[in-house]
């Protein structure tokens, strides 16, 4: 019997991935790559669409999740980061994004599945990957228009349902609303999900992950990291936590108060430190892991892993390192 996520929490800190996009960024992949055999003939340009990537060159995407559960990694992401109807407008997709969704878990699961048979006493997870969309529901894109908005709950919430029931059907394990810079999305999204939890009278960890978006200490939104923690803490979730925007040292004062705040498992997916001039990042795993060692200094994390420009190598500079640490208490 696979042990249950929340059992393992209690007995080790878990390591998430790293960066899907960074990884997928080598391959180098063309317009013609992108499009593959069954979108050839697409109307628009689709470079640079990487969730559709699981329907054109799924081989790339399986092996991108194996070299991070290679890595230590004990729970990787779907590649869907965009696929909702609301993102996916913008390459005039919506229409695929069960497929997405459904096929980015499938191909997860299928590698999971291949090294938790491999090793059983370390099972591996599927999160599906909810990102928060390119709509904020709670500002107006248009300065002279501070009362507009651009989508509403319901839209968002019909949109991740959507999301959600295919990531489920596809094979999921744990659903992850994250890179959260507008908390009234993430409520949506978490509606959606209590709502397919109660139509098909099942149970589905949740993690929860929030990005404070610079030096200010707040969400895009304007919350603090406290106020984000008591707006999302009303449903039962697995984890709730950060990730993306800010490097790992960086982070730690926010993780500090959650941490102290909350009963659920905490989790952090910093990136690799802060992009340089050219927008890459340039902190080595062995750079990313002496801040991280400061998580386990202080108690901090229950889950950790990494976002944006970071590799298998730094997911596994950190699987290293969280070896045999007590996790934190939850």
């Amino acid at each position: 019997m696979k042990k249950n996520i929340q059992d393992l929490l209690k007995e080790r800190i878990l390591v998430l991935d790293g960066a899907m996009g960074t990884m997928l960024q080598r391959y180098k992949f063309t317009e013609e790559d992108f499009r593959g055999e069954r979108f050839k003939d697409w109307k628009s340009p689709v470079q640079g669409n990487n969730d559709m990537l699981s329907l054109t060159q799924p081989e790339a995407i399986a092996e991108v999740h194996r070299k991070y559960f290679a890595a230590g990694a004990d729970i990787v992401e779907t590649n869907t980061f965009s696929s909702t109807t609301i993102a996916m407008a913008d390459y005039d997709m919506e229409e695929f994004v069960y497929d997405l969704n459904y096929e980015s878990a499938r191909i997860a699961k299928m590698v999971a599945d291949e090294f938790t048979e491999k090793e059983p006493d370390k099972p591996r997870f599927v999160v599906g990957s909810i990102g928060p969309t390119n709509k904020t529901a709670s500002m107006s894109p248009d300065v002279n228009d501070p009362g507009y908005r651009a989508v509403s709950f319901d839209e968002l919430r019909i949109a991740y349902k959507q999301q959600v029931e295919a990531l489920l059907d596809g094979g999921a394990d744990m659903l992850m609303v994250e890179t959260i810079f507008d908390t009234l999305n993430a409520k949506a999204a978490l509606f959606a999900i209590e709502e397919v939890k109660e139509e098909r009278n099942l149970e589905v960890p949740i993690m929860v992950s929030g990005t404070i978006t610079d030096a200010s200490g707040r969400t895009l939104s304007g919350q603090t990291a406290e106020a984000f923690l008591i707006s999302v803490s009303h449903i039962p979730i697995l984890s709730v936590g950060f990730n993306c925007a800010l490097g790992a040292d960086q982070l730690v004062p926010h993780l500090e108060v959650i941490s102290a705040k909350t009963d659920y498992a905490v989790s952090a997916h910093p990136n690799a430190g802060l992009p340089n001039a050219f927008g890459e990042y340039d902190e080595t795993p062995e750079q990313m892991a002496t801040q991280i060692k400061e998580y386990l200094e202080k108690n901090l994390v229950n889950i950790v892993g990494g976002c944006c420009g970071t590799t298998p190598e730094h997911i596994s500079a950190i699987a290293n390192l969280v070896k045999g640490v007590k996790p934190r208490q939850i």
